[in-house]
Order: C-alpha cells, then structure tokens, then sequence
C-alpha cells in the first residue's frame, strides 16, 4: 500500500518530488529525504493524506533552516535527531525531532555524500560517490577513516564506481551498491578489497545480475536487500548466494501496486514490513513481506 506521496510530482503536503532514502522509527513513522523539494518530510502511521516537513523546506539554499538536493536520511534514537546527507551542499546536517526546531547543526562538511549507514556504535558511514569511496565518522570528529574503496574510479576489487548507498551488519562490516559497476560489494572490517554479494555479472535483468543497484539492507542472517532502480524490483540475496530472489516488482515499470518505478530508497521497520521509495512514482510503497 502506499503510505506517503502518490499524489503527482509535487511540493503539496501530500505530494513528494523524486523521493530518494528514508528510514521508520519504531512507531512505523516512515521519514523521506524529499529530493526534489529540498526537506525531509515525514508520514506517521496510518495518515495516508498529508506528510509533515520536519527539516528544510524553506527553498533551496545554504542556510541552517534550508536543506539542498536532500539524498538520504537516518534517525538517530540516541539523540532523538535525524542525520541528513545534504548534497547539494556537501555536508551532513543533524536536525532534532523535538517540535519547534527551526534549523540544523552541521557535521560533517565539503563532503560530496550520497548514502548514509549507522553502526551500533553509533559511528556514522558516508558514501562519497564523486570521491568513489566510503569512510566511517565518529560524530565528534571531521576527519573520517576510509572503509571501503578509495583507489579512484574503477571496477577492481579495491575500487569503487559511483557508489550510492550502504549498510553495516554487526561486525561493521560495509555493504555499498557500487551503482557503476552493476554489483553489491561487502568490505570486512579492515578489508583492503571487497567481495561482491550481488550483481557483478553486467548490465542485466537476470536473477544473477544487479542494475543500478540503490537502497540496501542487510539482516541478522547476513541477507541482503537490494532496490535495482533500473530493473524496477528489489531483490533479496542470500549470503553466499550466486543468485538473487525477486521479492517485489520486477512486473516491468509503472504505478501499480505490484509494479516500480526506479526505486532508490529501501528501508524496513521492526515488524518486517519492507518500505520502498520510487524516484518515478514520488511515492512511499509499504509490503508485507512473508
């Protein structure tokens, strides 16, 4: 079902304009960078008519109350605060939830983020796609540690192409959707190469394959999911796996319930319910995921 947007492409209270990352909170409040529009908006559960803009929406700009090209974002419970890679901007924006906050802090600037990931450290990890690497942060500090490529652009096994999102498992190690190279990669902790666990086999709709692989999420098990913004599905690949499983889409691209429309952002909530944000459809898709 949808549970925010699919209104048009739009700045209206009911409306997003290309939704990129998003995360849910425990009370299934789902949270969307609203690219097109400059904020992040949120949709509490159960109101499908009008979201609430809780960062940015005062236009485009550089200002502490304005956000710019907003790609991804993260709720941080410990602080009670959302983290925010503005783009547009090259810096990462912390923003409170409580009510009345009118603007946010920055840190991290000059930093060309895409995706974002936290740890159960609460370190934070940033992708650079223009640098072709991501690095880990502690939050007090401006100089991050380098976790995953870093070499230049490239397709070897210590480079990355354009990457996009990530995520980290317990251990910290680092999956990030090397979106130029058509594959998922997973950098082990203290890692100087990556081990591809989705994709690397070209520019594809195979079930061996992964284009323009986004939105990322990876389980207890070591499952990982995968939104292929190309192929208009997310796929759901095993460890160890050679071969991905279709779990949603992948019914060519369009605006019905059972189809996508370049899917970029992914998240889940606790109740295992898989949340999709579709570039295409300005649109937030909830599926119960058996």
């Amino acid at each position: 079902m949808t549970v925010a947007g699919g209104h048009g492409q739009g700045d209206a209270a009911n409306q997003l304009y290309g939704p990129h990352g998003l995360s849910v909170d425990d009370g299934q409040t789902v949270v969307i960078a609203d690219y097109g529009n400059h904020r992040i908006i949120q949709w509490k559960k159960g109101t499908t008519t009008n979201g609430q803009v809780v960062a940015g929406g005062n236009d485009q700009g550089s200002e502490l109350n304005q956000s710019n090209w907003s790609r991804h974002v993260l709720i941080d419970k410990e602080t009670d605060s959302l983290i925010i890679c503005d783009s547009g901007k090259k810096r990462v924006v912390r923003w409170s939830r409580r009510s009345g906050t009118e603007q946010g802090e920055i840190l991290i600037d000059k930093i060309g983020c895409y995706g974002l990931a936290m740890d159960d450290q609460a370190y934070l990890y940033v992708s650079s796609a223009q640098k072709h690497e991501a690095r880990l942060y502690q939050l007090s500090e401006k100089n991050g540690i380098l976790v995953a490529g870093g070499n230049g652009q490239g397709t070897s096994t210590n480079q990355l192409n354009n990457p996009h999102y990530l995520c980290v498992d317990p251990q910290q190690n680092v999956y990030v959707s090397d979106e130029g190279n058509n594959r998922v990669v997973k950098w082990s902790k203290g890692a100087k190469e990556d081990i591809v666990v989705a994709g690397g086999q070209g520019d594809g709709n195979a079930v061996t394959q992964s284009a323009y692989p986004n939105g990322l999420f990876v389980d207890a098990l070591g499952t990982l999911y995968v939104a292929e913004s190309k192929n208009d599905r997310v796929m759901r690949w095993v460890q160890g796996a050679k071969q991905g499983t279709l779990l949603v889409g992948g019914n060519s691209r369009g605006a019905e319930a059972n189809q996508l429309d370049s899917p970029l952002g992914l998240s889940f909530d606790r109740q295992g319910n898989l949340y999709v944000a579709e570039y295409g459809n300005n649109r937030v898709q909830r599926f119960s995921i058996a």
